[in-house]
């Protein structure tokens, strides 16, 4: 006898073996997307590093990104934007500033 063909047409599975198929999908489908989450995450940060690293060679970058970041944030309507002040800047505008006090 020789078989050359075989053709299942209908399969009916117990109620608790799909329930089972569909938690083992789902765990992987979770299992997935950490997985992505986690590269993603990790692209991020190196993404990040090398930014500080060009940011610590050229230290007017990060003065223009500020500025770039405040001019974005106040195009917004409604939006206050808060302008940071060296703190060098401010003590040479104190009365009770002079050469031996900080």
């Amino acid at each position: 006898m020789k078989v050359s063909l075989v053709e299942v047409r209908d399969v009916s599975l117990p109620e608790t073996m799909r329930r089972a198929m569909a938690r083992q999908a789902e765990a992987e489908r979770d299992r997935r997307a950490r997985v992505i989450h986690s590269l993603g995450e990790k692209e991020a940060a190196r993404n990040l590093g090398d930014a500080a690293g060009i940011l610590e060679e050229h230290p007017a970058a990060m003065q223009l990104r500020t500025l770039g970041s405040m001019v974005d944030a106040a195009a917004q309507p409604g939006s206050t934007v808060a302008f940071p002040v060296p703190m060098e800047l401010i003590r040479l505008f104190r009365p009770d500033a002079g050469p031996d006090r900080p």
